[in-house]
């Protein structure tokens, strides 16, 4: 397996993805979508989660598919991002039709970033804002680190960010990842630059520094962020895609995998301060290879290896600001 041209979610034919960040508020909103409709499904494992319209993402439920997954800091107001969103979908004409309107379906997710230092005395909700300028902004090569939904994110001990990684398998199926870190737990091994998920790195896309014979010398989780035990303080917010015709129940199992991801990459993580969850994305431009069940299985591996390097490469591209709480993996002394 190796990444696809450009390492990123949109290596997954069709799908884009738009940024808004707003440096004083330290905040932002990050937005998928496509030409068309997907399939989307859903798996949630942390304790605090913060949702819209996603309950309607379980294989049972009547709707096939979305418009767009939006993710976003600020908390609950974050998950105005999302109004912002559907309004500009449907003046594009996006959207089930109900009578003489288009209704867009943009499921979200949101993440705690209100005690990171940035400006909060808004006088108005600035997510619906955001959330526009993001769908905007939507295309193909994006940035990653302190931008969108990653913009004030904080890990543990290092500022967190917003991530992505592919793979593309033999079979040509292909794979990615998204995600916006805000975890409760370590992202790197104590006291060193190296990333958790090492072992999983491909050439030198979080430092080069690759797996490291280390180990925590104590199992007791050492959050320093203001809050970090606060209820839903902290949250790790990702998608995985493929171009794989999966239906909404395969979606979802792939989604239930990848969370391993989370788990090789962050320590601790799933944990009841967080909010973690990973939204599934399937595109269905590609049939599935045979047998079925191998391939299934081959595409949610791959979506958890993903995962897991997206968000190493979140932390490692994410740059120094005014006001930050925390140092960037970049700051820290090599050696």
């Amino acid at each position: 397996m190796q990444p696809g041209p450009r390492n990123l979610i949109t290596d997954v034919a069709g799908l884009r993805v738009g940024n808004a960040s707003d440096a004083a508020l330290k905040s932002g909103v990050t937005v998928l979508t496509a030409d068309g409709p997907f399939v989307a499904a859903l798996d949630i494992r942390g304790g605090a989660p913060g949702t819209r319209e996603t309950d309607l993402l379980a294989p049972h439920r009547l709707v096939p598919q979305v418009d767009a997954l939006v993710l976003a800091g600020g908390s609950a107001f974050g998950l105005d991002a999302a109004s912002g969103v559907a309004d500009a979908l449907r003046v594009q004409g996006r959207g089930f039709r109900a009578g003489p309107a288009s209704v867009p379906i943009v499921p979200a997710a949101i993440l705690f970033d209100l005690a990171n230092g940035g400006d909060k005395t808004w006088a108005s909700n600035p997510y619906g804002r955001l959330g526009q300028a993001a769908l905007a902004d939507a295309r193909a090569d994006f940035a990653l680190g302190s931008v969108g939904a990653g913009t004030g994110a904080m890990t543990a001990t290092l500022m967190g960010g917003l991530g992505s990684a592919s793979l593309v398998l033999q079979s040509g199926v292909t794979i990615g990842a998204l995600v916006a870190v805000n975890a409760f737990g370590e992202v790197t091994w104590p006291s060193t630059r190296a990333f958790l998920a090492g072992a999983l790195e491909i050439g030198e896309e979080f430092g080069g520094l690759g797996p490291l014979a280390a180990r925590f010398d104590t199992a007791e989780p050492r959050a320093r962020k203001p809050g970090a035990e606060g209820p839903g303080a902290n949250t790790t917010i990702g998608i995985v895609a493929t171009d794989a015709a999966l239906d909404k129940a395969g979606a979802r199992r792939m989604a239930e995998v990848a969370q391993d991801g989370l788990a090789r990459a962050i320590f601790p993580a799933h944990t009841l301060f967080d909010g973690d969850l990973v939204f599934a994305v399937a595109t269905g431009d590609r049939k599935l290879p045979e047998p079925g069940a191998s391939a299934r299985m081959a595409i949610e591996h791959a979506a958890a290896v993903c995962l897991a390097r997206a968000v190493a490469r979140a932390v490692h591209a994410a740059r120094p600001a005014a006001g930050n709480l925390l140092p960037c993996w970049c700051q820290l002394a090599a050696g």
